[in-house]
C-alpha cells in the first residue's frame, strides 16, 4: 500500500448508507423469526410462514438491484470527483 491510501478512512456518505440499510434489511427481516412464526394469514393454501419468506426472496432481489445501481453510480461520482473517467 502507498503512504497516501494507509491514512485515509472510508468516505460514508448518505448513498453509502442507503446502499446498506438495502443490503442489510432482508437479514433483518428473516432473523425476527417472532415476527412471522405464525399461520394465519393463509394465501392460496400456504401458510403465511412459508409466503412470507418466498415474499423476501422478491424483495431482497430488488434491494440488491437498487444497492448495485446505487454503488455503480457512486463508483462513477468517486472517479468523477478524482478526476478519471467518468464511465
Amino acid at each position: 500500500m502507498s503512504e497516501a491510501t494507509q491514512g485515509k478512512q472510508p468516505v460514508i456518505t448518505p448513498l453509502r448508507v442507503v446502499i446498506a440499510l438495502c443490503l442489510f434489511a432482508p437479514f433483518v427481516a428473516m432473523l425476527w423469526v417472532s415476527s412471522y412464526a405464525k399461520v394465519d394469514p393463509v394465501v392460496i393454501g400456504v401458510p403465511f410462514f412459508y409466503w412470507y419468506q418466498m415474499l423476501w426472496v422478491v424483495i431482497s432481489t430488488g434491494l440488491t438491484m437498487v444497492a448495485y445501481v446505487l454503488w455503480k453510480r457512486d463508483q462513477r461520482a468517486q472517479r468523477a470527483r478524482k478526476g478519471g473517467d467518468a464511465r
